[in-house]
């Protein structure tokens, strides 16, 4: 039994290192950036269609995913949470569909043969309402967003406004579970 949880222990952290990480770039040394863009829903969300505004401000650390693997390592999605709720913000996103938006937490630039890859991780905000109903989404308090900057300061993008992460114990994995369906980002502005 011992060994069964190493083993696991030892996939989760693959895992996570996978999902937190790539091999360094020189996203350090890339500096401020803003990003207009417009999301537009997917399934049950098709036909709606929000801007979007990503301010990077800095790029978080190698100890910053340390942080977040130990933390989800151990005490899984709240750990996970709580140790995003103590980092200091690396930039911003606010959609047009109201308030002032959320921090973005994490922010790392992945390897790409055709441009940037951004990946960001929040934790996300819930409204009173979602808190006072306890509603289902309340458990999916993390956002992400995936960019596929390109060479002419054009893009592509995924939006999950509402995930958790999880342990698939047959497989051996970490997975990105979604209260909604992902939205897609297009119409890049870029500017630094």
């Amino acid at each position: 039994m011992r060994d069964v949880n190493k083993l696991v222990s030892n996939v989760v952290i693959a895992c996570l290192v996978f999902f937190f990480t790539g091999r360094a770039t020189t996203a350090q040394s890339q500096g401020r950036m803003t990003i207009q863009a417009t999301a537009k829903g997917t399934s049950t969300q098709l036909g709606r269609i929000i801007d979007v505004n990503i301010y990077i401000e800095s790029y978080s650390t190698p100890n910053d995913r340390k942080v977040l693997i130990e933390a989800f390592k151990s005490r899984g999605q709240d750990g996970l949470v709580d140790a995003l709720q103590d980092m200091t913000s690396k930039g911003r996103v606010r959609f047009s569909s109201g308030g002032v938006g959320n921090d973005v937490k994490y922010i790392i630039e992945l390897p790409s043969k055709h441009g940037r890859r951004l990946r960001l991780i929040t934790d996300r905000w819930l409204s009173f309402r979602e808190l006072y109903n306890s509603n289902r989404i309340a458990d999916y308090n993390v956002g992400a967003i995936e960019l596929n900057l390109t060479p002419d300061g054009k893009g592509s993008g995924t939006v999950l406004p509402a995930c958790r992460l999880t342990m698939n114990k047959k497989k051996k994995q970490v997975e990105i579970e979604t209260y909604q369906n992902p939205w897609d980002l297009t119409n890049f502005i870029i500017s630094k």
